[in-house]
């Protein structure tokens, strides 16, 4: 009724329903792919507190897991949760049916496909060794046609809409939707050798700058944007209150793209990086506090007024969470980009802590708000249990609390020790395996606070299929018949909302900008490079050694970058240079230290002792944490393929002769018969192991460091050159065994 007494005109609404078959297809794959998600995180967690949950078996690795689990955290919980969340949201805000049912389906199938996809190959092995975008060509093709088949289903929805105006959670999938492509594409541009073999074009510093413009961006508009843009619209329906500020989603918005894109050197601070674009990186981290939290307080204020909820609504407190783990992680992000505190925290498990602070408690609790949200309305049923609900809640902040100040006090434990070094700048703790044992009761924390988090979830599938087994069948809901305005009068920003085609190239242009001027110079390799030092390729077999150093996620251990700070320097040799990497397809320049970084343990041990040391590391190094590889012994190195790849690495620029590449596979075997000898005189018996692929691994570790030179010299063949001589150990050549530990993990 009007205050006149009158009775208001009804709603019409039209016979077009919104789809939302894809939505509740979407909620489901979220909610199985997420559980998936969190007990892969939790055996890795567990492998690292025992080593003997690796269980010896070749596809069960931490090396093979810890890529699928993150993978599925990000690719198939998150991704999934972003889907859902923008069909739903955006047929509303939009005011009409998805464009096409046919392109909803396919994207949906398309990309559970893909996950699967991934579920199989990663622990068989088949990776590109690129954090975040390990998946091989053939499946990177397939994630680009499905993000294709996305975008065009999403523009074409804003195409035929009935909503003028674009409202500010359409403006961040723009950005997501776009970023996204450009990301994959790029960072995916690579050369197949076989069908589940490829090598980056990038190489070296250009591979590194490329991964982590990528590696960045993608938390940056996969798991921030998007989330933003869920947090625009199911915070204000959750409340039913508008958003806070609108003039601050504006700023908060176009801010963000734009800061946001340059920021990608801080995962490189310290290393050969060419100090502008360490610089550059870090100045534009900082910035990001501004719009970043600009984000958080628009989020949080549109919550005044109604706090009362907190008590008594469990979706409530699930967004609230989520809102200030995003400003929490969005803090620390930029303060850990400051180069003195980037020494102390990289490569440490500070890292780790700050990704899972984003991950679970900003990711995981807004969808786990969203998936509490939906299924009720979905389904047109109240919620089985808002009290399992109000658990699961406590569970997971709990979960994700433990979780979180364990591995903040193991990454603090490891960088003090790592740097400490006496007043005869010698270093306190010169075994690297203490730093180990030091944190494993913290990793033992961890895992109950990961299995905490798992509980909640299964509380949460409990509560979910009761609530949808109770459901009635209910009519598809009608979109309502309000015509869009004209926009006549709008101006400034409102007037943009109204024009999507030119909003989608002005947010292209932002993440554009940052892109070229950080990545172009670097991509002019020859510019950073010494004329002085001259660099030898890897051997044949070095080359069969690095696929499969690669293919065993060493990566994810070991570094192969030895940074410019002095207890590094101490510890493991001159600081790493661009020459050095400059052939690697990909760079190898790792993320985190669970393990010594190799970048010069050539010639620093016998082959012996890395023969012992991937069948029992225990054998040599009694607290290792190490899984064993004794796969290793009896598998074959691939010698045909050989041919295959040099030629591949000649054409995107490794100097490789055209006789070389011919007998790739001749001089390979020719190099392991060496090795083998050395090894059967030791003592190895074994007919055949020259063909075994812990030869050709072998021959991998033992050239790092020794394949750079001055022109005109030879290569060094001193062995450890460069080592610090605090790391030099007595070794027994007639076993392998070393007198300390002296780095091995």
């Amino acid at each position: 009724m009007t205050k006149s007494g009158a009775t208001a005109p009804q709603t019409k609404y039209l016979e077009e329903t919104y789809d939302d078959t894809v939505v509740k297809q979407f909620l489901m794959a979220t909610i199985v792919w997420g559980t998936v998600a969190f007990l892969l995180g939790l055996v890795a967690a567990l492998q690292l507190a025992n080593w003997r949950m690796n269980f010896n078996l070749e596809w069960l690795t931490f090396g093979r897991l810890r890529p699928l689990h993150t993978n599925a955290a990000i690719f198939a919980f998150a991704g999934n949760a972003i889907f859902a969340g923008i069909y739903h949201s955006s047929q509303r805000l939009l005011k009409t049916r998805m464009f096409s049912d046919f392109l909803s389906k396919v994207h949906f199938w398309g990309w559970q496909l893909i996950i699967l996809s991934a579920a199989i190959t990663l622990p068989l092995g088949y990776t590109a060794g690129k954090e975040y975008a390990e998946l091989e060509w053939p499946i990177d093709i397939a994630i680009a046609v499905v993000w294709v088949v996305f975008a065009v289903n999403f523009f074409g929805t804003i195409a035929r809409r009935r909503e003028k105006h674009l409202y500010v959670a359409i403006w961040f999938y723009i950005s997501t939707i776009i970023t996204v492509a450009v990301l994959h594409i790029v960072n995916s541009i690579e050369i197949p050798v076989a069908f589940m073999k490829s090598y980056p074009v990038w190489a070296g510093i250009q591979d590194a700058m490329v991964q982590w413009w990528y590696g960045h961006n993608a938390v940056a508009f996969f798991l921030t944007t998007p989330f933003l843009g869920l947090m625009y619209y199911y915070i204000p329906k959750a409340v039913n209150r508008p958003v806070y500020s609108y003039q601050l989603s504006i700023v908060h918005f176009w801010a963000l793209i734009f800061l946001y894109i340059w920021a990608g050197p801080h995962h490189l601070l310290n290393s050969a990086m060419p100090d502008w674009a360490q610089t550059l990186g870090m100045v534009f981290s900082l910035m990001l506090w501004a719009p970043s939290w600009g984000g958080m307080i628009n989020g949080l204020l549109t919550l005044r007024g109604v706090w009362g909820l907190l008590r008594t609504e469990p979706i409530v407190k699930f967004l609230v969470i989520a809102v200030t783990f995003y400003g929490m992680s969005t803090f620390e992000g930029p303060l850990m980009s400051i180069k003195s505190i980037n020494g102390l925290a990289h490569y440490t498990d500070w890292i780790i802590a700050h990704v899972h602070g984003g991950a679970l408690g900003w990711n995981g609790m807004l969808a786990f708000g969203l998936i509490y949200f939906l299924v009720p309305r979905l389904w047109n049923t109240p919620l089985y249990s808002k009290r399992l609900a109000e658990v699961h809640f406590w569970f997971a902040l709990f979960g994700i609390l433990i979780y979180y100040i364990s591995m903040w006090a193991a990454g603090l434990t490891q960088g003090f020790m790592w740097r400490a070094l006496s007043p005869e700048g010698r270093l306190v703790y010169p075994d690297f395996v203490e730093t180990v044992t030091r944190i494993v009761p913290l990793y033992w924390v961890r895992a109950v606070g990961g299995a905490t988090f798992l509980t909640g979830a299964i509380i949460m599938i409990y509560n979910v299929a009761k609530t949808i087994g109770q459901a009635k069948e209910a009519e598809p809901e009608r979109i309502a018949a309000a015509p869009m305005a004209s926009g006549a009068g709008d101006k400034g920003h409102r007037k943009l909302e109204g024009l999507g085609a030119i909003f989608a190239v002005l947010a292209f242009v932002a993440i554009a900008v940052g892109s070229i001027i950080e990545l172009v110079p670097i991509l002019s390799l020859h510019k950073h490079l010494d004329p002085q030092v001259s660099v030898a390729p890897a051997s044949s077999l070095e080359l069969a050694g690095r696929d499969i150093y690669v293919r065993e996620g060493c990566y994810v251990c070991h570094s192969q970058m030895i940074r410019k700070l002095p207890a590094d320097v101490v510890r493991f040799g001159k600081a790493s240079t661009l020459e050095e990497s400059m052939y690697d397809h990909p760079f190898q320049w790792g993320s985190k230290r669970t393990g010594p970084d190799l970048a010069r343990v050539g010639g620093k041990y016998p082959d012996l002792w890395h023969y012992r040391h991937m069948l029992n590391p225990r054998d040599l190094v009694p607290m290792s944490i190490m899984p064993s590889y004794p796969w290793l012994l009896t598998k074959k190195t691939d010698f045909v393929r050989l041919r295959k790849k040099a030629s591949v690495l000649k054409f995107l620029g490794v100097p490789y002769s055209d006789e070389e590449v011919a007998s790739a596979d001749v001089n390979a075997e020719a190099d392991a018969k060496v090795i083998a000898d050395v090894l059967r005189g030791a003592g190895i018996n074994d007919a055949q192991l020259e063909q075994k692929e812990i030869v050709a691994l072998i021959a991998y570790l033992q050239s790092l460091g020794k394949k750079t030179g001055t022109m005109g010299a030879a290569m060094s063949d001193t062995p450890g050159d460069g080592a610090a001589a605090t790391t030099e150990t007595p070794v027994d050549a007639s076993t392998g065994t070393v007198g300390t530990e002296g780095g091995a993990k």
